[in-house]
């Protein structure tokens, strides 16, 4: 990228000169600073390797790489002085100047969302609040993602934690810390993970060519990439607007959440990656440091001690000033913000293996889809499958050949049948996922091939290639 002309450094001759003449004092001299240096060197090593050691021991790690990091990167509670942070994040609407170019000038925020990050039960919860929501803004009413306008993140902060009725931290604002999405933040960052597969339930068509807004969709499992994702949830022209919204961008956001975990993404190496793509961004005042904290708390933490919710309303009514705007039903949301800013207990363990194994095959039917693009590897596991007892309602192909990592998806109609599929086909990494029963019914419907509607539904990817043959094989 850059031209650079290397030269001898000052003092060429004198070295040169040197080391043409016998040795002398001054070269014993050197050797002496120079096994000075490798002792000192030795020395700093040992406390290293100390540290590290103790770090080790304090947090019950033996693995020395997890170590490392550990004494590296400090624990979030000491790094932020506190045992849970409240987050502000929010997402720029955009528009297209005469020059077709994308502009956020007088932007407003098309997305609003508060967090609670609570360092030692490793539980985070979240409140969306729909972006035309009735408040007060700028000492009038209107719609409160318009509190951007009125005066950037520090006045959003005020009105959004008025609103909810949040206690102020000691800086005298309403949450410590702050993420505001530019343009293309969760593309970007849907884009750097290899795409999302979602669940789409229902038929969505919309065009706005001024906008660069095309979205067309089909009920049934979708491989998205950046572009695609963000269309899905931009969406709002169905029954409920921007409430339905707010539920497609939550189930996104969990899907992404899931492939960083199953996709191993935790490693510090993507950590940093990742953060580099918000950085790009992303306006925030977390530092490299604070975000690495958090990241590395919560690389193994468990999905089901993450909480959405949003903020439900009432009514909606006309104001002069900007049109329809939703009455929030305060009632529920003083209930809602007490849940978020009370005591925290985390998520159950883990089903036991026990508990997994009680699940009958016999009683469950599968469908299997081939999106792995390697032929006979759908039908292959569906064999697998129905050796070990398993009904297969149909075989067939994925709505395409890109996915790296099988997907399980499975009805709330037999709790565990998607771990215990999982088990059966040796895959420890394949992502179980819960769908509703109206999307299985959706995907069957959608598919043509199924006979009646799957419990579980298996996308095969190309990790069942590294499946050992003796496990892959039927029985």
């Amino acid at each position: 990228m850059s031209k650079r002309i290397d030269a001898g450094p000052p003092g060429d001759r004198e070295a040169r000169r040197l080391r043409s003449e016998p040795v002398r004092e001054q070269d014993y001299a050197r050797h002496d600073r120079m096994a000075y240096i490798l002792g000192a060197l030795l020395i700093v090593f040992g406390l290293f390797t100390s540290a590290v050691a103790y770090t080790m021991v304090r947090s019950h790690t033996y693995n020395p790489v997890i170590g490392i990091v550990n004494y590296f990167v400090p624990a979030p509670d000491s790094t932020f002085g506190k045992e849970r942070i409240f987050v502000l994040l929010t997402g720029l609407d955009y528009d297209y100047n005469n020059l077709d170019e994308p502009t956020s000038k007088d932007s407003r925020t098309d997305k609003i969302e508060v967090y609670a990050i609570d360092f030692p039960t490793k539980v985070v919860k979240s409140i969306a609040v729909p972006r035309d929501m009735d408040a007060i803004v700028a000492g009038h009413e209107d719609k409160i993602n318009d509190a951007y306008h009125y005066g950037g993140i520090k006045n959003t902060d005020a009105v959004v934690g008025a609103f909810l009725g949040m206690p102020k931290t000691e800086s005298g604002s309403y949450f410590d810390r702050y993420l505001t999405f530019r343009i293309n933040t969760a593309k970007d960052l849907i884009n750097a993970i290899g795409g999302v597969d979602v669940p789409v339930t229902e038929t969505l068509n919309y065009d706005d060519t001024w906008g660069h807004l095309h979205i067309h969709f089909k009920p049934g499992l979708t491989h998205m990439d950046g572009d695609m994702a963000v269309s899905y949830m931009r969406f709002r022209h169905d029954a409920c607007s921007d409430p339905c919204r707010i539920k497609r961008q939550q189930a996104v956001e969990r899907i992404t959440m899931e492939k960083l975990k199953s996709d191993k993404f935790n490693d510090l190496t993507h950590i940093a990656q990742l953060i580099d793509v918000l950085h790009r961004d992303v306006d925030t005042n977390f530092t490299s440091d604070e975000m690495k904290s958090v990241a590395w708390a919560f690389r193994d933490m468990n999905l089901a001690d993450v909480y959405q919710t949003q903020v439900p309303y009432l009514a909606d009514k006309e104001l002069n000033c900007c049109g329809d705007v939703l009455v929030a039903d305060d009632a529920a949301k003083a209930k809602m913000v007490a849940d978020f800013i009370g005591p925290y207990v985390a998520f159950t363990p883990p089903p036991s293996a026990d508990a997994i194994a009680a699940v009958k095959p016999s009683e469950l039917r599968v469908d299997v889809r081939n999106g792995s693009g390697v032929p006979g590897l759908g039908a292959k596991l569906a064999e697998v499958l129905r050796k070990d007892g398993y009904v297969i309602n149909s075989v067939g192909n994925a709505d395409n050949f890109d996915y790296d990592t099988t997907q399980i998806r499975a009805t709330a109609k037999t709790p565990l049948a998607g771990e215990r599929v999982r088990s059966d086909i040796h895959l420890a990494q394949a992502l179980v996922t819960p769908v509703p029963d109206s999307t299985a019914a959706a995907t069957a419907l959608a598919s043509g091939k199924a006979t009646a509607i799957a419990d579980v539904t298996v996308v095969v990817g190309r990790d069942y290639l590294n499946v050992p043959a003796e496990a892959a094989s039927p029985k």
